[in-house]
């Protein structure tokens, strides 16, 4: 989330240099989806998985961002779910999506939904905590507003061919709610999904394993739920 310069309330999800950018964000650019960003979720085209990815009315979401340093362009885009929680009011803006089916789903996004803070590109993927999206300002009725990197010309996500009175990227600022009560793991998640696709579990047609290159996807009610319950339970 965070972002190369000092910005407002996040980085690393969708901010444009307007100035509906929130308070007190850091100056890291945050990168939001991790190797998955790179993967697919950088690149604008719409892939034929991404076109078919769940539907803009989820109410439940998973947010992907890398929590260990990666330098691209000169700025790191480190920001891991303990980044967002030292953050001043533990809320950051959500900048740097660069996939349209992607930035949807931030456009989609409601004021107090929920989503899980999931570690992208690093050594063991997986859940690490809760967040609640936020609204800029205590008044405003729009949650997603101008992603501001993609004006920055030294920012990894800057996109020439935006412009600001017709930007293309949106971002959203999230809240911590809290750390899970274990870490639940890619692999735990990616068993279930196995498992489920033979029994006709919640998570058969999780949106991480059909549509992985997506750094910002939609859950259902019964994959949040799922998961949510997997903390309780010792890892199989």
């Amino acid at each position: 989330m965070p972002n190369p310069r000092k910005r407002r309330a996040g980085t690393a999800g969708a901010a444009g240099p307007d100035s509906k950018r929130p308070a007190g964000k850091h100056t890291k650019t945050r990168k939001p989806t991790g190797t998955s960003t790179r993967v697919g979720d950088s690149s604008p085209e719409k892939t034929s998985a991404s076109k078919n990815c769940g539907n803009n009315q989820s109410s439940y979401w998973l947010m992907k961002s890398e929590p260990q340093s990666r330098i691209e362009k000169g700025v790191d885009v480190k920001f891991s779910i303990e980044d967002l929680k030292a953050e001043p009011k533990q809320t950051a803006c959500w900048d740097g999506v660069r996939n349209y089916q992607a930035r949807n789903f931030l456009r989609a996004m409601k004021l107090e939904q929920k989503a899980f803070f999931y570690h992208s590109n690093c050594k063991e993927p997986g859940i690490a905590g809760l967040v609640k999206l936020q609204w800029l300002y205590s008044k405003i009725v729009k949650e997603a507003y101008p992603d501001h990197t993609q004006f920055e010309k030294n920012n990894p996500y800057y996109d020439p061919s935006s412009k600001e009175d017709n930007p293309k990227w949106s971002m959203v600022d999230v809240q911590f709610v809290r750390l899970m009560k274990r870490y639940i793991t890619l692999t735990e998640l990616k068993a279930n999904h196995q498992a489920h696709k033979a029994t006709g579990g919640p998570l058969k047609n999780m949106a991480l394993f059909t549509h992985p290159r997506l750094s910002v996807q939609p859950l259902t009610p019964e994959e949040f739920e799922f998961i949510l319950s997997l903390e309780e339970k010792e890892p199989s």
